[in-house]
């Protein structure tokens, strides 16, 4: 009988990386290398955080992993190789203040947009559907920075963030791509 709970991961960690190469392929492949985990093999998974699931550093995760060992994620990701065209990918996260709870992941690819924004969208996103289904009311034509704050005086959301990344492509046909990444290591 399989456990359940020995696919439950307990700590996680964000990452992000930009790679510049000819071929579109490689260029995934440098902003994987960039972000310092090209050599797991990555598998993508939805938008929730785990229970219990504990946010750790880049440092503390990879200590739970082994090169070529599968990594489950939640990866963002923009490729273009159109002169002066900027990519972006974000993750947003929402964690609740009861840990029995799950939380919320959110991906955003975009073109023309800053990181700032994009990842401040990613983490609206992400808090959104925690709140949602914990009950927490909001007025989604308020303003982000209101929605936070209201959301952290609920008492329900403890933690949100974001990580973003983006990249401009140059004028020499090159592709640039650009990663953003939650993974989960133990």
């Amino acid at each position: 009988m399989i456990d359940p709970n020995q696919f439950m991961p307990t700590k996680a960690f964000l990452t992000k990386g930009v790679g510049r190469h000819k071929e579109k392929l490689t260029s995934f492949e440098l902003a994987l290398r960039d972000a310092r985990v090209a050599h797991y093999n990555l598998v993508r998974v939805s938008s929730i955080w785990p229970p219990h699931c504990q946010l750790v550093s880049w440092e503390q995760g990879v200590k739970c992993l082994m090169p070529g060992q599968v990594a489950f994620s939640v990866v963002a990701e923009a490729s273009t190789n159109e002169p002066s065209r900027l990519a972006t990918a974000a993750i947003g996260l929402a964690i609740p203040a009861d840990p029995q709870r799950h939380g919320y992941i959110s991906e955003h690819h975009a073109f023309g947009q800053r990181k700032e924004p994009a990842g401040d969208y990613a983490e609206d996103l992400a808090a959104s559907m925690l709140a949602t289904v914990l009950g927490v009311p909001f007025d989604p034509d308020q303003a982000w920075d209101e929605r936070r704050e209201q959301w952290l005086l609920s008492g329900e959301i403890v933690k949100t963030l974001n990580i973003s990344c983006s990249a401009e492509a140059q004028d020499d046909g090159r592709w640039v791509t650009v990663v953003s990444a939650v993974v989960f290591c133990g």
